[in-house]
């Protein structure tokens, strides 16, 4: 059974939340000490909400069970390498996080939904579905997944939400190339897109977080 994501709030009565998907093999922990070094008390309290992905087999990884949003398939084409019903699967969890943080009295228009990696994907797909408007979407180290059906699939209610993303020039996991053909994409259709590159490999640098930082304060202002 997958256990309850984690929860940070920063104070009493949280007037904005966030919730951070993380990557492959990784946990709902993954991203608590980075969300530590936001700086985000002129919003006011705030709630992270950190998810556990549920572990399953992977099969580029020989099927080997571990943390996973969907599978991810063998072979040299990424589109076909994608796990459609997993990723649909995943997005109706992330829909149940959002009705959640609404049903507690935060409104999705002071809803981030962020992810990395394999968060990416599942912020960007299920972000670009939800039919009432998001604060903002933040990918880190990702890619749009089911580009195909982006278009006819994304909701009326998040085309002018506010779309932050970022990449490494040296990432091996996951192409500068992918990343960068998801955000012309997205920027195909008509999205605001926010797009950084930073010197380092599949990870987070501090330059990213002061740019997230400065982001986040925009879009709940």
């Amino acid at each position: 059974m997958t256990p309850a994501p984690i929860e940070i709030e920063t104070g009493p009565q949280p007037r904005a939340s966030i919730l951070i998907l993380h990557g492959l093999g990784a946990s709902g922990d993954d991203f608590v000490p980075i969300a530590e070094q936001l700086q985000l008390a002129q919003v006011g309290p705030v709630r992270f909400v950190f998810p556990h992905a549920p572990v399953q087999p992977v099969s580029i990884n020989g099927g080997y069970a571990m943390p996973a949003w969907y599978d991810i398939l063998p072979g040299t084409d990424l589109a076909l390498r994608e796990d459609e019903p997993g990723l649909r699967r995943s997005r109706a969890t992330v829909e149940a996080l959002l009705a959640h943080e609404k049903a507690r009295g935060i409104a999705a228009r002071r809803i981030v939904l962020a992810g990395f990696s394999q968060g990416c994907a599942m912020a960007l797909l299920s972000g670009l579905r939800h039919a009432e408007t998001l604060a903002g979407i933040v990918g880190l180290s990702g890619y749009l997944p089911l580009a195909a059906s982006t278009a006819a699939e994304q909701h009326p209610a998040n085309q002018a939400t506010p779309i932050f993303l970022a990449h490494g020039r040296q990432d091996g996991v996951v192409p500068l190339a992918r990343a960068a053909a998801s955000r012309d994409a997205l920027t195909a259709l008509g999205h605001a897109v926010e797009w950084h590159e930073y010197p380092m490999e599949h990870s987070v640098c501090p330059a990213e977080i002061a740019d997230l930082q400065r982001f986040l304060l925009r879009v709940w202002a």
